[in-house]
C-alpha cells in the first residue's frame, strides 16, 4: 500500500512516502503561501503518487499543542480526501530530524528538515 506522511507547519508541509511498507523516502517539502494553496499542492501531490494512506503528524504533548492540534486537524479537512487518514503523533520529530542531518546539509528554511521530520512520521506509524 502506497503512504504518504506529512509534517504540517505554518511556512512549509514536510512530506515523505513509502511506496513498499519498507523504505520510506523524504520528498521536497510544500511551500505553504496561503493554506488554500498548500491544500491544493498536497492534494496533487497525493493524487501524482497514488497515495493510499496519509499519515498526518500530530502534536500529543498537550500545553499550546491544542492550538496546533486543531490547525493541523482543520487543515486536513480543506483536503477533503477519500483515502485513510491517520494521525501520528510527532512529538520531537523536528528534534530528531535536525540530529539526523547534521553535517549533510545546512539548516536552512527550505523544507528539508520538515521532510526529514516527515519521514520520521511515518517511520513511527510503520513500525506500529
Amino acid at each position: 500500500m502506497k503512504s504518504a506522511g506529512i509534517d504540517i507547519g505554518l511556512k512549509r508541509i514536510g512530506v515523505a512516502i513509502c511506496l513498499d511498507d519498507k523504505i520510506v523516502m523524504p520528498q521536497n517539502a510544500i511551500l505553504r503561501k496561503n493554506r488554500n494553496q498548500a491544500a491544493q499542492d498536497v492534494k496533487t501531490f497525493l493524487h501524482e503518487w497514488e497515495i493510499e494512506k496519509l499519515i498526518v503528524g500530530i502534536p500529543k504533548d498537550g500545553g499550546s499543542s491544542n492550538e496546533m492540534e486543531r490547525r493541523i486537524k482543520h487543515f486536513v479537512s480543506l483536503l477533503a480526501l477519500d483515502i485513510e487518514i491517520i494521525y501520528q503523533d510527532e512529538q520531537g520529530s523536528s528534534l530528531e530530524a535536525k540530529e539526523l542531518t547534521m553535517g549533510e546539509f545546512k539548516h536552512k528554511r527550505d523544507g528539508r528538515l520538515d521532510s526529514v521530520a516527515a519521514k520520521i512520521i511515518l517511520e513511527r506509524f510503520l513500525r506500529l
